[in-house]
């Protein structure tokens, strides 16, 4: 901590900026008081034994099965019930144990997966970055250029017209404004961070940028617009890229003078606060392009990975099956509050009702409706979301979603209830008790499989790599280490079985994946795949 927080704290007994001088004045100060006992044989002073015991089982509850941040909280109330000698010797043996344990040994995975995915390159040279340009100031776009603007970057955030640029101006003073009154921020970063965003209405203001990042709507033709304005309007060395979620960046590239120069950059929202970037790498791209997103991850203090392109790159197609499980779930008898509550007892930090509600519902809408034309008519679709949608329901900003939502709190809806209902009879499937393991193992093996896939198409360099974004892009536990490590954990022989338990149950479209069925066959794990 700072010197003036300790002391504050009580960490420190005074800051000396001439130490020689202090350290003389202390030292006749002690002769003529005496020495102060050591802190170790000092009394604990009286505190409310009740409250911190409360405080602990609240951490405990926020840690979601993470192990150590209630052990250690344990071992700061040893000091108030054992002596320092004693107390020490169990902090010690919980350490200890810890190390050796399978969190910290998944935890460790996580470390050196993300320093593996950042590498750039062989040889390659990321360009300088001076100006950065931002089209669109929604959510998305807002968020992206608070994160540049946060690492120290200028930024030229383009809107179409005046009321879109001051909506997107006082969008960003919103989140800089909640930051300070949280605690977040002091005045005079919030000025500096604002200062260092320009708000222009007019892409023409990019013309001298060397990199723009395009967060318009996830619609192809509006982004092709962009990209083709863009390509007549800035240097032809100067890198274009998308945050698009789901669209292939190749149909971007090819509207572009120089495709060479195109990349993806698909942020996760809130831009400036979750740390994962999936740098989406089409065929054309060049190495130091390639580099120069790894680059900026690196400045914005982002977690990198690379993907290949595909419908939803890596966590977003990964997502889509996970999605497809719980839908399952539903028709065969579970309701949204069980499926969240099974995800979120094994370390989820939401269920994927609840996100949804969060995150909106007509986003993903939007997405299936995209998708349906490509949608194989004999697979399993659970329609219940559509006619959320249909009723306007799109979660929190409407009040209503899968759940209800009133004064902040989250209620189950009989509507909903009696739509999932609905969906079920429409299937024919008699509705049962689906139990919570069940559900999470589904979860798991849906993953798993359509991760295996992934590698095989050669999305995913390697399967670490696949771990990093679900652990940090989509709130799969850290201490489990990602599903691929978990897989390894629990024996692909194991997960091949279930992977074909469930192609029996729901159908062609759950085909176990050939990588998976390979290594299960030739006793290698995910993880020998890793380098």
């Amino acid at each position: 901590v700072p010197a003036a927080e300790a002391l504050a704290l009580g960490l420190v007994d005074e800051i000396a900026t001439d130490p020689r001088a202090a350290a003389i004045l202390r030292a006749r100060a002690l002769a003529d008081a005496g020495l102060r006992p050591r802190l170790a044989d000092r009394a604990v002073p009286g505190y409310d034994r009740a409250a911190f015991d409360r405080m602990v089982a609240g951490l405990r509850r926020r840690a979601r099965g993470a192990l150590a941040p209630g052990l250690a909280a344990e071992a700061v109330g040893f000091a108030a019930d054992l002596p320092l000698d004693q107390g020490l010797a169990r902090e010690g043996e919980i350490s200890r144990a810890l190390r050796q344990g399978p969190q910290c040994r998944a935890l460790r995975h996580l470390f050196h997966a993300e320093r593996q995915a950042a590498r750039p390159p062989p040889g390659a040279r990321p360009r300088e970055l001076r100006e950065i340009g931002v089209v669109g100031g929604g959510t998305m776009g807002s968020g992206i250029a608070l994160a540049l603007a946060e690492a120290g970057l200028p930024v030229t955030l383009v809107e179409v017209s005046s009321d879109a640029r001051a909506a997107a101006e006082a969008r960003l003073r919103a989140v800089l404004d909640r930051q300070v009154q949280g605690g977040r921020l002091d005045a005079e970063t919030h000025a500096a961070r604002l200062a260092r965003i320009r708000c222009v209405v007019g892409l023409p203001a990019l013309a001298g940028a060397d990199l723009v990042i395009e967060a318009v709507i996830e619609d192809l033709a509006a982004k092709q617009a962009v990209f083709r304005a863009l390509s007549a309007i800035t240097r032809r060395d100067a890198v274009l890229a998308s945050n698009t979620s789901y669209l292939d960046i190749d149909l971007l590239a090819g509207v572009v003078d120089a495709p060479e120069r195109v990349l993806g950059l698909h942020f996760f929202s809130p831009a400036h606060v979750m740390r994962l970037l999936e740098i989406v790498r089409p065929p054309r791209v060049l190495p130091e392009v390639l580099a120069t997103g790894l680059a900026l991850a690196k400045r914005l203090g982002k977690i990198a990975v690379v993907a290949g392109v595909c419908d939803g790159f890596i966590g977003n197609r990964i997502l889509a099956r996970w999605w497809l499980a719980c839908d399952y779930a539903l028709e065969d008898g579970a309701l949204p509050a069980q499926v969240d509550a099974a995800l979120e007892q094994d370390g989820f930090a939401m269920g994927p009702f609840a996100v949804a509600d969060l995150a909106g519902l007509d986003i993903l809408w939007a997405e299936r409706r995209r998708q349906a034309a490509r949608r194989d008519p004999a697979e399993r679709y659970v329609p219940v979301a559509d006619w959320l949608c249909e009723q306007g329901r799109f979660g929190q900003k409407t009040g209503a979603g899968w759940y209800l939502h009133r004064d902040g709190k989250r209620l189950e809806d009989p509507e909903v209830t009696a739509l999932v209902a609905r969906a079920s009879a429409a299937r024919g499937i008699p509705r049962r008790a689906v139990p919570d393991a069940e559900i999470r193992d589904n979860v798991l093996t849906a993953m798993v499989n359509e991760a295996a896939r992934v590698l095989e198409e050669g999305i995913a360099a390697r399967p670490s790599d696949i771990d990093l974004v679900l652990v940090h892009g989509y709130g799969y536990p850290a201490w489990r280490g990602g599903p691929l490590y978990e897989a390894d954990r629990i024996g692909l022989p194991a997960m091949l079985a279930r992977a074909e338990a469930l192609h029996a149950r729901w159908g062609a479209g759950w085909r176990p994946a050939a990588l998976l069925a390979d290594l299960a066959a030739s006793g290698r794990r995910f993880a020998d795949l890793n380098s």
